[in-house]
């Protein structure tokens, strides 16, 4: 009975600890927002921020983004071929609708963070040091600078046919 004893008093020890552990671990949760605002919060966050699920007009009211073509060379191992470098400037929520590219095009985000969907696809944001390829022809749905406050900035290099045409076109 004596060797018992010793082991219903460390096992009730170690119920109690764990009781105390369990409390100290939950107690944090009272302080939380009371279920009707964990409910406005949860509708808030589940609501999607891109600017394709807002009004068809609301699109028109973002400022656009702005390109300034840096090179265009043609490429000696290519023939027909030439490459165009572009940097793209997007000001703080800046919104550049439907289109297409006549060649092929990798993007590369040089500040900011840009959300971009293709062909139908699922938005996907891009940070500083990301990139992102398009082959020739491909719907380019949107591109938008999510950001209220901050500009974003984008290096487009082009493969494309030779004399630097058209690089955007309409979707």
């Amino acid at each position: 009975m004596n060797a018992a004893r010793p082991f219903a008093s460390a096992s009730a020890r170690h119920a109690r600890t764990l009781t105390t552990v369990a409390a100290l671990a939950l107690t944090p949760l009272a302080m939380l927002p009371t279920r009707p605002a964990m409910q406005w919060l949860d509708a808030i966050c589940s609501t999607p921020l891109h600017s394709v699920a807002s009004s068809p007009g609301a699109a028109a009211q973002r400022p656009t983004s702005t390109s300034h073509t840096l090179s265009c060379e043609p490429l000696a191992n290519a023939p027909g071929k030439s490459v165009t470098t572009v940097v793209v400037d997007f000001p703080p929520h800046a919104f550049t609708g439907a289109h297409r590219h006549p060649g092929s095009v990798t993007a590369y985000v040089i500040s900011g963070t840009l959300r971009s969907a293709l062909n139908g696809g699922p938005a996907i944001d891009y940070r500083s040091g990301q990139t992102w390829f398009e082959p020739p022809g491909t719907l380019h749905d949107y591109v938008e600078n999510t950001d209220p406050a901050r500009p974003a900035k984008l290096l487009a290099v082009f493969v494309t046919d030779t004399n630097c045409g058209p690089l955007v076109l309409p979707p």
